[in-house]
């Protein structure tokens, strides 16, 4: 297997978001981070487990982008909510019960609301169509065959993974594509597949942690959703 086979192995199409950089206009295909801005009429603020308000985190809008993860077919607009609760529950392996996640298959009857998170300033955040994601090495989804063919031309032929294989790693928000670990990388199998991360963001003054991320993973069999967070 050559290099070049290996690229088109590895590389994955994602969307990649970009914070701010053009005015709010609150219009429906307008994804944000740190806001929600649409629901359906009978949807309230969702409330965690012990009856608070969870804060609202992300609108991110699939309609009209070029590129969506085949688990997220049909869906037109994810929104997320998340329990103020999770920072003392970080060391769980699944955090997706501090977690509301909201799909909507039609924009068709949704309404406005203005759902604002306290931890975090609200902006829009821009989409960017890739075709070049990449994997991290350490347990980012390279395959464990393809892992070992570039292992063996790292020693017959002196290349790197880094510099001859790997082209673009999107540490950022993003649909599709690979998830970009801080530590060692984590997969719950059992057909749940990553599909959607969410960094910490200096713009936005949200910082999971220590510059971490919640990777977001989900099952269209079962129609549910697990979550793992990391940092440094």
């Amino acid at each position: 297997m050559t290099v070049d086979e290996i690229k088109e192995i590895l590389k994955r199409k994602a969307i990649i978001f970009h914070t701010g950089g053009k005015r709010p206009t609150k219009e429906l295909l307008e994804s944000w981070i740190g806001r929600v801005g649409w629901k359906q009429q009978d949807e309230d603020l969702p409330l965690d487990s012990i009856g608070k308000n969870m804060m609202p985190i992300a609108t991110i809008f699939l309609k009209g982008i070029p590129f969506c993860p085949m688990e997220l077919l049909g869906t037109e607009l994810v929104t997320i909510f998340m329990s103020e609760e999770i920072w003392d529950n970080l060391i769980a392996e699944d955090l997706s019960p501090w977690f509301t996640i909201r799909t909507y298959k039609s924009l068709d009857d949704l309404v406005p609301c203005e759902y604002k998170s306290d931890l975090m300033n609200p902006f829009p955040i821009m989409p960017e169509f890739v075709e070049n994601d990449f994997p991290t090495w350490d347990g980012g989804g390279i395959p464990s065959v393809i892992e070992d063919v570039i292992l063996k031309l790292e020693n017959t032929d002196g290349i790197d993974y880094f510099d001859d294989i790997c082209e673009e790693i999107y540490a950022q928000y993003k649909i599709g594509g690979y998830p970009v670990f801080c530590q060692s990388g984590h997969w719950f199998g059992e057909g749940y597949s990553f599909v959607l991360q969410i960094s910490s963001d200096e713009k936005a003054k949200f910082n999971i942690v220590d510059n971490g991320n919640f990777y977001f993973y989900s099952n269209p069999q079962k129609a549910d959703w697990k979550v793992y967070c990391d940092f440094y």
